[in-house]
């Protein structure tokens, strides 16, 4: 059992972890009907797109600051009680504005909930601001404004999510570019729905310091010595590849042969209730199926700690939890 491990999550989407029960008690308070993506008490969908579609309307259940505090508090209590420690939740400013309550309210709301967490169970918490990929160039360089202008303490990093194929890396770099000069960690998906070329084009184009998912790196051997050598950190999302078949299955998963190339790898588990997964079956799967030892997992919450986006007394204090 991997339950006495010390965890440390890098990329999970704060609407993704809605526990279903919870979205069906806010479907109930607004008057929602849940039953285009919610059935026999699990998130119904069937490809990316009608994953996303079941995403947003479960985002769209999260209307004032409470219910966002709300389900940052359970979600983050929820991995604490599993082991964790710490925790990055990536959270959009866009859907501050979608549900009408504006992005400083959504973020105001997310990081309260981190708070009451923190003081019921000691777990640390940062926020990333995500520009979404599929809303074009000119609203993601909105979004990392935002991030850079910090508009709470708990905003340290910048990621850039949504439909992998649509844009190139390059029409990004503006958006990256702001955020870094703010100081922001910077993390960016790829290499999921898209092959090992979009791996690179971030590698090239935005100089991560990680990457969100990155596992298709794998087609690519000269592109693996890269990842190892350069020491850019994989936040490796196992249960939502395998959910929605970028591999076929745990034993076809790359995490351990990206292991042994000597790539730095982490645990996550990205939208947690439509995969099917959590935190801690991760780290458990890792364990029983990949074969990774108890001292190999704590390596990667070690790793994880290493490239999170906290200053160092921060992550001094987090590595001596280790």
């Amino acid at each position: 059992m991997t339950k006495t491990i010390p965890k440390a999550e890098l990329h999970c989407h704060i609407e993704g972890a809605t526990p279903p029960a919870l979205a069906v008690a806010q479907a109930k308070r607004y008057g929602i009907d849940t039953s285009g993506f919610i059935k026999d008490g699990q998130y119904s969908w069937q490809d990316f797109t009608s994953f996303v579609q079941s995403y947003d309307a479960t985002a769209n259940l999260f209307r004032t600051e409470e219910d966002y505090a709300l389900l940052a508090e359970t979600y983050l209590t929820e991995i604490a009680a599993a082991g964790a420690i710490y925790s990055e939740l990536i959270a959009s400013p866009d859907q501050g504005d979608a549900v009408g309550i504006g992005a400083d309210a959504y973020m105001r709301g997310l990081a309260e909930g981190a708070e009451r967490a923190k003081e019921k169970t000691g777990i640390e918490t940062r926020l990333l601001v995500v520009g979404i990929r599929h809303f074009g160039p000119e609203r993601v360089v909105k979004a990392a404004e935002y991030a850079a202008r910090r508009p709470h303490p708990l905003i340290t990093g910048f990621n850039l999510a949504g439909e992998e194929r649509m844009h190139r890396v390059a029409d990004f770099t503006r958006a990256f570019d702001i955020a870094r000069d703010a100081g922001l960690g910077i993390t960016i998906h790829a290499g999921e729905l898209s092959g090992a070329f979009s791996v690179r084009d971030a590698l090239d184009h935005v100089r991560p310091l990680r990457i969100s998912h990155g596992v298709r790196a794998i087609e690519d051997a000269d592109l693996v010595k890269r990842l190892a050598d350069e020491g850019t950190v994989l936040e490796v999302c196992p249960g939502s590849n395998v959910a929605l078949s970028v591999f076929r299955d745990f034993e076809s998963h790359p995490l351990r042969a990206l292991h042994a190339a000597g790539v730095r790898v982490t645990l996550n588990s990205d939208d947690p209730p439509f995969f099917h997964t959590s935190l801690a079956r991760e780290y458990e799967i890792a364990s029983t199926v990949m074969g990774f030892s108890d001292d190999e997992l704590l390596a990667m919450t070690r790793t994880a700690i290493e490239a999170a986006f906290v200053d160092e007394p921060m992550r001094r204090k987090l590595l001596a939890k280790l």
